[in-house]
Protein backbone atom coordinates (compact mmCIF):
# COMPACT_ATOMS: atom_id res chain seq x y z
CA UNK A 1 0.00 0.00 0.00
CA UNK A 2 2.00 2.91 -1.32
CA UNK A 3 -0.82 5.34 -2.05
CA UNK A 4 -2.58 7.67 0.31
CA UNK A 5 -5.91 6.58 -1.16
CA UNK A 6 -5.26 2.98 -0.15
CA UNK A 7 -4.44 4.00 3.40
CA UNK A 8 -7.48 6.27 3.64
CA UNK A 9 -9.89 3.65 2.31
CA UNK A 10 -8.57 1.06 4.76
CA UNK A 11 -8.74 3.59 7.60
CA UNK A 12 -12.35 4.46 6.73
CA UNK A 13 -13.22 0.75 6.59
CA UNK A 14 -11.89 0.32 10.12
CA UNK A 15 -13.70 3.45 11.32
CA UNK A 16 -16.99 2.30 9.77
CA UNK A 17 -16.52 -1.14 11.32
CA UNK A 18 -16.13 0.51 14.73
CA UNK A 19 -19.28 2.53 14.11
CA UNK A 20 -21.18 -0.63 13.20
CA UNK A 21 -19.90 -2.30 16.40
CA UNK A 22 -21.49 0.53 18.37
CA UNK A 23 -24.72 0.19 16.35
CA UNK A 24 -24.83 -3.59 16.98
CA UNK A 25 -24.08 -3.09 20.67
CA UNK A 26 -26.85 -0.51 21.05
CA UNK A 27 -29.23 -2.71 19.06
CA UNK A 28 -28.55 -5.74 21.24
CA UNK A 29 -29.08 -3.67 24.41
CA UNK A 30 -32.26 -2.26 22.85
CA UNK A 31 -31.10 1.30 23.49
CA UNK A 32 -31.95 4.35 21.45
CA UNK A 33 -29.26 5.29 18.95
CA UNK A 34 -29.22 7.38 15.81
CA UNK A 35 -29.11 4.26 13.60
CA UNK A 36 -30.75 0.91 14.25
CA UNK A 37 -29.37 -2.32 12.82
CA UNK A 38 -31.41 -3.88 10.02
CA UNK A 39 -31.05 -7.36 11.54
CA UNK A 40 -29.02 -7.60 14.72
CA UNK A 41 -27.96 -11.25 14.28
CA UNK A 42 -26.80 -10.72 10.71
CA UNK A 43 -25.09 -7.50 11.78
CA UNK A 44 -22.99 -9.33 14.37
CA UNK A 45 -22.06 -12.08 11.90
CA UNK A 46 -21.14 -9.42 9.35
CA UNK A 47 -18.93 -7.67 11.90
CA UNK A 48 -16.90 -10.83 12.44
CA UNK A 49 -16.66 -11.47 8.69
CA UNK A 50 -15.37 -7.94 8.08
CA UNK A 51 -12.97 -8.27 11.02
CA UNK A 52 -11.48 -11.32 9.29
CA UNK A 53 -11.40 -9.60 5.88
CA UNK A 54 -9.69 -6.34 6.89
CA UNK A 55 -6.15 -7.80 7.14
CA UNK A 56 -6.55 -9.35 3.70
CA UNK A 57 -7.85 -6.08 2.28
CA UNK A 58 -4.83 -4.43 3.87
CA UNK A 59 -2.62 -6.99 2.08
CA UNK A 60 -4.39 -6.15 -1.23
CA UNK A 61 -6.10 -9.52 -1.80
CA UNK A 62 -8.77 -9.20 -4.49
CA UNK A 63 -10.94 -12.01 -3.16
CA UNK A 64 -11.24 -10.20 0.19
CA UNK A 65 -12.43 -7.03 -1.53
CA UNK A 66 -15.00 -8.97 -3.53
CA UNK A 67 -16.32 -10.84 -0.47
CA UNK A 68 -16.50 -7.54 1.41
CA UNK A 69 -18.40 -5.97 -1.49
CA UNK A 70 -20.84 -8.88 -1.75
CA UNK A 71 -21.51 -9.02 1.99
CA UNK A 72 -22.10 -5.30 2.44
CA UNK A 73 -23.92 -4.99 -0.88
CA UNK A 74 -26.31 -7.75 0.16
CA UNK A 75 -26.88 -6.44 3.68
CA UNK A 76 -27.00 -2.68 3.15
CA UNK A 77 -28.01 -2.65 -0.50
CA UNK A 78 -31.43 -4.15 0.18
CA UNK A 79 -32.42 -1.40 2.61
CA UNK A 80 -30.95 1.30 0.42
CA UNK A 81 -32.81 0.02 -2.63
CA UNK A 82 -36.12 -0.21 -0.75
CA UNK A 83 -35.80 3.33 0.61
CA UNK A 84 -34.79 4.74 -2.76
CA UNK A 85 -37.83 3.10 -4.36
CA UNK A 86 -40.06 4.66 -1.69
CA UNK A 87 -38.48 8.02 -2.40
CA UNK A 88 -38.98 7.61 -6.16
CA UNK A 89 -42.65 6.75 -5.63
CA UNK A 90 -43.08 10.10 -3.90
CA UNK A 91 -43.63 8.98 -0.33
CA UNK A 92 -42.47 11.31 2.42
CA UNK A 93 -39.68 9.88 4.52
CA UNK A 94 -38.54 10.90 7.98
CA UNK A 95 -35.08 12.38 8.61
CA UNK A 96 -33.97 9.16 10.33
CA UNK A 97 -34.72 7.21 7.14
CA UNK A 98 -32.61 9.68 5.17
CA UNK A 99 -29.79 9.25 7.68
CA UNK A 100 -30.05 5.46 7.41
CA UNK A 101 -29.95 5.80 3.62
CA UNK A 102 -26.80 7.91 3.96
CA UNK A 103 -25.16 5.30 6.22
CA UNK A 104 -26.17 2.53 3.79
CA UNK A 105 -24.74 4.53 0.90
CA UNK A 106 -21.43 4.84 2.75
CA UNK A 107 -21.56 1.12 3.56
CA UNK A 108 -21.97 0.25 -0.12
CA UNK A 109 -19.47 2.85 -1.38
CA UNK A 110 -16.58 1.72 0.88
CA UNK A 111 -16.35 -1.84 -0.52
CA UNK A 112 -16.69 -0.54 -4.07
CA UNK A 113 -13.83 1.90 -3.48
CA UNK A 114 -11.74 -0.81 -1.78
CA UNK A 115 -12.27 -3.28 -4.61
CA UNK A 116 -11.43 -0.75 -7.31
CA UNK A 117 -8.38 0.36 -5.34
CA UNK A 118 -7.17 -3.24 -5.08
CA UNK A 119 -7.72 -3.70 -8.81
CA UNK A 120 -5.77 -0.51 -9.57
CA UNK A 121 -3.03 -1.50 -7.14
CA UNK A 122 -2.52 -4.87 -8.84
CA UNK A 123 -1.81 -3.17 -12.16
CA UNK A 124 0.54 -0.68 -10.49
CA UNK A 125 2.67 -3.42 -8.92
CA UNK A 126 3.44 -5.35 -12.12
CA UNK A 127 6.29 -3.08 -13.24
CA UNK A 128 7.19 -0.89 -10.30
CA UNK A 129 9.61 1.89 -11.17
CA UNK A 130 10.92 4.68 -9.05
CA UNK A 131 12.79 7.37 -10.94
CA UNK A 132 14.30 8.75 -7.76
CA UNK A 133 16.25 5.58 -6.92
CA UNK A 134 16.43 3.48 -10.09
CA UNK A 135 19.34 5.52 -11.47
CA UNK A 136 21.44 4.24 -8.54
CA UNK A 137 20.12 0.78 -7.71
CA UNK A 138 19.54 -0.45 -11.27
CA UNK A 139 22.83 0.87 -12.57
CA UNK A 140 25.87 -1.41 -12.58
CA UNK A 141 28.31 1.53 -12.66
CA UNK A 142 27.70 2.21 -8.98
CA UNK A 143 28.11 -1.37 -7.71
CA UNK A 144 30.78 -1.72 -5.09
CA UNK A 145 33.83 -3.65 -6.25
CA UNK A 146 35.78 -5.43 -3.54
CA UNK A 147 39.53 -5.26 -3.48
CA UNK A 148 41.44 -8.54 -3.20
CA UNK A 149 43.09 -7.12 -0.08
CA UNK A 150 39.73 -6.52 1.59
CA UNK A 151 38.94 -8.33 4.80
CA UNK A 152 36.42 -11.07 4.02
CA UNK A 153 35.90 -12.25 7.61
CA UNK A 154 32.43 -11.88 9.08
CA UNK A 155 33.11 -10.73 12.60
CA UNK A 156 30.49 -11.16 15.27
CA UNK A 157 29.74 -8.53 17.82
CA UNK A 158 28.16 -9.59 21.06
Amino acid sequence: MKNLSSWLITFFIIMFWGFRVIVALMGSMESEFMVAPIDNNVEIILLFVVLLLVPFIFKRKLWAGIVYLLAYGWYFGRGLFANVMLMINGETLSPTVYFEMFISLIAVALPIAATFDILADKSRMKNPTNKETDWFYKNKDYDRKLDERADKNNYRTL
